[in-house]
């Protein structure tokens, strides 16, 4: 199946015109790992292993041994569920601006494209490293 071929309703389902969206191509994947990750394992009924464990870091400091441990859950989370996409890459890095605000970096490529893509998502701990140091 090619990446052109992957379609489906547009996660929110909700549409300008009032229509339900739908989303073709890279945009469904990029929804697809998204939906992976706001799923924690156990949420689904037929599939109690989909999704992935980063509420577990909410209310963790902000500290690299952390931003280590988010990436390579990801990492996993993403092969389990979603087999159309080959992860190469996760990069999780603090915001400077704000507290305990992670960037997270998903560098993958579709496999049945030879083109890398990258999607950002943003995840806000409840702590940031000094909080982490005083508690």
């Amino acid at each position: 199946m090619t990446t052109q071929a992957v379609a489906g309703l547009r996660f929110p389902l909700e549409g300008a015109t009032g229509r339900l969206g739908f989303a073709r191509g890279i945009d469904k994947l990029e929804q697809c790992i998204r939906l992976v990750l706001l799923t924690y394992p156990g949420e689904r009924v037929m599939r109690p292993d989909f999704g992935c464990r980063l509420r577990d870091f909410l209310f963790e400091a902000a500290t690299p041994a952390t931003m280590v441990r988010i990436a390579d859950e990801i990492e996993q989370a993403i092969a389990a569920c979603e087999p159309r996409v080959e992860v190469r890459q996760v990069e999780v890095t603090p915001d400077e601006a704000v507290d305990g605000l992670l960037h997270i970096a998903i560098h993958y490529r579709p496999v049945d494209e030879s083109e890398p893509v990258v999607i950002v998502v943003d995840f806000a701990t409840d702590r940031h490293p000094a909080a982490a140091e005083v508690a």
